[in-house]
Formats: C-alpha cells, structure tokens, sequence
C-alpha cells in the first residue's frame, strides 16, 4: 500500500458508518483489541420499508413470479414483511436464488430451509450464472432498494432472464449531527450514500488530518466527487476486505 507519508501519523481511533455488528464475532473487534484502538460503530444511513399498498401500486403481483433472488438479508427481511402484509402466502415451490450461502442461511428465519429448493452463489449475481442457466425459464422477483444494485439488474437483462425488479424497501440518511465535535483517525465508508449524508449532516466538513476508508469503486468515486482524499482502498488484490486494508495501514503508520 503506497501510504502519503505527510498523513502518515499514528492511529488511534476508527468510525465504522455501520451499526453495530449484533455479537462481537467482527473482525474490526478483533482489529481494535490487537492494536489498542477506540472503535465505534454508527450507521450513517438505515433501510426503511415501503408498504404493502405502494408495492401494489407498481402493479406487481408477487404470484406471477416462480423464483426470487435476494442480493441482501435486507431484500428478505422486506420480501416475507411485505407478502404477510399483502396476506400472500409464498408457493412452496417457490424457488429461491442467494448471492452467497449467507443470505441463503438467512432465509432459515423465514421457512423451512430444507424443504425448498434454495441455490447460493459465492458473493455476485454472475457467481450465480451456472445455476440460473439450469433454470432461465423461470419468471423472477427481484426485491431491491430504491438504491438498487445496478450491475446486477444490467447482468440479468444482458443475459436475457425474465425478471421484475420490486423496490420493497428505501435507504434513508440518518441523523449524525451529535458528531459533530467527535474526531477520528479513520472513518471508513461503504456505499455512496453513506458519504452523501456526511455532507447533508455536516455541509462543511473538512477533512484534515482524518484519513478515509472506502470499501468498492463506486463509494470511492463518491469520495473524488467531493474532493476527499481516499487514503486506505479495498479491496484490492493484497487486502480483499476492508480490515485487511486497515490493519496494513495501520502497521506502517503506527511504528
């Protein structure tokens, strides 16, 4: 990691704009007793769902569709509120696409894992592509947010599935201006969205010696937009995740 050594001052300190992982299994935990670092978590964005009744105003009829794929555990906490909302009772031969076994897992809270027939990619629509090819006469739903993955919705129509995008839930800016006197070495990053509400909290925010983490390229571009230096990038091909990436910082800031 090429490191600019004029902002190259020690860490102590780190903001992750997530909410706070429900057990301490993280691997920021992990990152933060090692090197002795404040660490704090705060969502700088959160979901919130759209209703039943403005789902049905798109005129999508959830029982058309003979397959679902989720890209999020957000998609299939919304997909099952909204059916029990529309009093819809999901087929079960409804069949169930994941982007990776995680969400696959996930569904476990939902139904009956082993009795329906559940595929999972490693972690993008394309990982799926084998399995979809098996099944491309399906008619798929595809839950999503206002802010839906377009790469994934441009490599399905590419590749010619009949599917329907349905926007079941919306990603909100959050209210952070309790921060405003708090300082970190580092906050890291990981949508675009997350970076347009540090400037709707804090229009005037400066930058100075806080250095900034950016997981993906299009969060990154976020940063550039705004004229930010981005100084620790995931992931690349020495740090696939964003810990990875800090902890390599960190080894050579903090000697």
């Amino acid at each position: 990691m090429q490191i600019d050594v004029e902002r190259a001052k020690k860490v102590k300190s780190i903001l992750v704009t997530l909410p706070k992982p429900e057990n301490d299994k993280s691997p920021y935990f992990t990152l933060a007793e090692k090197y002795n670092l404040k660490l704090d978590f705060r969502g700088f964005i959160h979901v919130e769902g759209v209703s039943a009744k403005d789902v049905r105003k798109e005129r999508i009829n959830f029982a058309d569709h003979t397959a679902v794929i989720f890209t999020s555990k957000n998609a299939v906490d919304h997909f099952f509120r909204v059916c029990e909302e529309m009093r819809y009772e999901v087929s079960a031969e409804m069949k169930y696409f994941c982007i990776s076994e995680t969400i696959a897992l996930y569904l476990q809270k939902y139904i009956q894992y082993r009795k329906r027939k559940i595929f999972f990619g490693k972690q993008t629509a394309k990982d799926l592509e084998d399995v979809l090819k098996k099944h491309n006469k399906e008619k798929f739903l595809f839950p999503c947010s206002d802010m839906a993955n377009e790469e994934t919705q441009a490599w399905l129509k590419e590749n010619g599935y009949d599917f329907t995008p349905a926007v079941l839930f919306r990603t909100v800016i959050s209210d952070i201006k309790d921060l405003k006197d708090v300082f970190y070495d580092i906050i890291v990053f990981f949508s675009p969205t997350s970076v347009q509400s540090l400037y709707e909290n804090f229009p005037d925010f400066v930058q100075n010696n806080t250095r900034i983490a950016a997981f993906g390229s299009s969060t990154q571009q976020a940063l550039l937009e705004h004229d930010l230096i981005l100084d620790i990038p995931a992931p690349t091909p020495v740090a696939p995740s964003m810990t990875m990436a800090i902890e390599q910082y960190i080894k050579q800031v903090n000697k």
